[in-house]
């Protein structure tokens, strides 16, 4: 047992005691030693992830973000009213006789108070950083209490739907560099939204209630949802029934030119705007050639009470054989049009038009991981590039001046932390780990002063010049 503290020892006693049974024999029993919702993420994981963070901020990068970072607990009045229902998913820290603080719900609201407190009126930025909520975490569908999401946001007067555009061309690049599959990016208005609930006879008082329950018609069906309106929410059911005539439309623009002609919803001004705004959208969107992965769809309600304007998410497509084999995980990104945010935040209620996107990393890493593991590809951990052996003992002077060298050079290098090891331990270590290269010195190599450099794959070795050494090996790496 590890030499811990008594309170320690007592600890794993107390565990071991809980798994051994009376018979003698171990059971074996699911232990959690940190919070549902959360996990470590192992070598193999991280791999994954930062393959799927470099794409992510390389694309953010190149269309010219700068990156921002908050902290990771903000004041309590500056998180609650922002989320509607979801507020009573915020995190509260205990107060201990200072400030009310609760842990971020998500970067945008943080972004908004970074904004109005130091007046910043433009700004294209990003944010990776955790972010935590109180629900009940669905691992298997990339759901945790804790998560990491990925933010990029334009905020700032411009001419109507050019940033807007260009976040959903964004969302259109990640997804299919990550080649996830085909997918959809389904889009709406939260004007059109209101404009449809007001003409459909819905109480004002009652919109974000009813918006609520719309947000669910990709989870559950629409006779689900009106259950839900008309017992629940106490909505007449003649209501109801005027909604599922719109939330059940989705198109292009041959959709949006309907909508224009409806016989009620043209009545309403705010639509009539959501309307001409989706339309120059879809001019933009076709100029960037992806009009084709862009759904017009009335039942996107997007449940966060920010939204003001346009709002969209991606989802997946699957054939009916993904789907069996597959996870069932939701939206993999979304975002919308926020432009009252930044006035909540600022003294004299100056506006900051914003609009932004969130990649669902965690969901994306679900997918690609379950890909890997039924492939059965083996993933490399480290990126070391050479490694330093020797085949005789008393040679850790020489391999570890050696190794100086390379490392100086800028060289990925590794070798064993014991005196005398085996030839045959490093080279199979060096398989074991992907490990491209392998130069090897002994007394032969340290008198004729020359290096052997091995290749792990072809083992084929050849003798260099001590000093030509770091050149032959950057050569080789370029060359792979």
């Amino acid at each position: 047992m590890p030499s811990f503290g008594l309170r320690h020892r007592r600890a794993w006693a107390s565990l071991f005691s809980q798994l051994l049974r009376p018979s003698g024999f171990v059971c074996i029993r699911e232990v959690h030693f940190h919070s549902q919702g959360t996990r470590d993420l192992s070598p193999q994981q991280m791999v994954i992830r930062e393959k799927i963070l470099d794409m992510v901020v390389g694309c953010f990068k190149r269309h010219g973000a700068k990156r921002l970072d908050t902290p990771a607990f903000e004041l309590k009045e500056m998180l609650t009213e922002k989320y509607g229902e979801d507020s009573g998913l915020i995190y509260d820290l205990k107060d201990q006789g200072g400030e009310l603080l609760s842990l971020r719900y998500d970067l945008t609201v943080p972004f908004a108070r970074y904004l109005a407190m130091n007046k910043v009126k433009r700004m294209k930025r990003y944010h990776v950083g955790k972010v935590w909520r109180r629900e009940s975490p669905t691992i298997v569908q990339g759901r945790y209490r804790e998560f990491c999401q990925c933010d990029f946001d334009i905020a700032g007067q411009f001419d109507p739907m050019i940033p807007d555009a260009e976040c959903l061309k964004i969302m259109c690049e990640i997804l299919s560099g990550l080649q996830l599959g085909d997918f959809l990016i389904k889009v709406n208005d939260r004007r059109i939204l209101d404009g449809m609930l007001a003409v459909c006879g819905v109480p004002e008082s009652k919109f974000h209630a009813i918006c609520s329950s719309i947000d669910k018609l990709d989870k559950i069906s629409w006779n689900d949802v009106r259950h839900e309106m008309v017992a629940k929410k106490g909505l007449a059911p003649e209501v109801a029934d005027r909604i599922g005539d719109y939330v059940q439309c989705h198109g292009g623009v041959s959709l949006i030119e309907e909508m224009f002609q409806d016989s009620r919803l043209s009545q309403n001004k705010q639509a009539l705007e959501g309307l001409g705004d989706l339309k120059l959208l879809f001019e933009y969107l076709t100029l960037f050639g992806i009009a084709e992965k862009i759904s017009f769809d009335l039942s996107l309600a997007r449940g966060l009470d920010y939204y003001t304007g346009v709002i969209y998410e991606a989802v997946l497509l699957q054939t009916p054989a993904q789907a069996e084999e597959s996870l069932n995980v939701g939206s993999v990104a979304a975002g919308g049009r926020y432009d009252g945010l930044v006035g909540m935040f600022d003294p004299k209620g100056h506006k900051v038009p914003c609009v932004g996107l969130s990649i669902g990393v965690e969901r994306i890493f679900a997918i690609l991981e379950q890909r890997i593991k039924t492939s059965g590809q083996k993933i490399r951990t480290t990126e070391t590039q050479v490694f330093v052996a020797t085949p005789q003992n008393n040679f850790l002077q020489e391999r570890l001046k050696l190794i100086s060298e390379l490392w100086d050079a800028g060289i990925k290098a590794e070798l064993l932390y014991k005196n005398n090891p085996k030839l045959l331990t490093q080279l199979h270590y060096c398989e074991h780990m992907g490990i491209p290269l392998v130069v090897i010195i002994g007394e032969q190599e340290l008198k004729e002063g020359v290096i052997k450099l091995r290749s792990v794959v072809s083992r084929e070795e050849v003798a260099i010049k001590r000093e030509n050494l770091v050149a032959e090996i950057q050569k080789r790496l370029s060359e792979s």
